[in-house]
């Protein structure tokens, strides 16, 4: 019978405690949840980044120009979409339905953890996504940032 009132007495000792120590945090200001948000894809022209003079292209988790790494490798990797090549330096906005068809079917092709090296390698190629695309990628690339979340 005394166990039982020695543990009771610990479990109210811990939640007493825990809420004096939240009343405590309260009152120093420290309401806000701590979590991380994701950060934001940047799927604009390279005319408008130059515009904004914003650096990051926004589809890897960690910017690849601040990297040292990539700082050394400015070669695009091409995954067997050199047909694209022929879009460089053309607005986004100037795609017909059968252009933009044909990046959907590479980008479809791409293997899922390769989508963002595929983006990047579009930027180095100076190779704008279409407009009507754009909002399939940042869904995909977000998708994608909330299932390594859960891994």
């Amino acid at each position: 019978m005394t166990s039982l009132f020695i543990l009771l007495g610990i479990i109210l000792f811990f939640v007493v405690a825990l809420y004096i120590s939240n009343a405590i945090q309260r009152k120093k200001g420290n309401t806000k949840q701590r979590e991380t948000p994701c950060p934001a894809i940047d799927v604009r022209t390279k005319q408008e980044r130059a515009r904004d003079n914003s650096g990051c292209c926004g589809a890897h988790e960690i910017c690849e120009k601040d990297s040292l790494i990539a700082a050394f490798k400015e070669e695009p990797e091409y995954f067997d979409d050199e047909e694209l090549d022929r879009f460089q330096n053309r607005d986004s906005d100037s795609y017909t339905d059968e252009e933009v068809d044909k990046f959907r079917e590479v980008f479809y092709s791409v293997l899922d953890e390769e989508k963002p090296q595929w983006m990047r390698s579009l930027q180095l190629r100076e190779i704008a996504v279409p407009d009507q695309m754009k909002d399939e990628i940042v869904l995909f690339v977000s998708d994608l940032r909330e299932a390594k979340k859960h891994v």
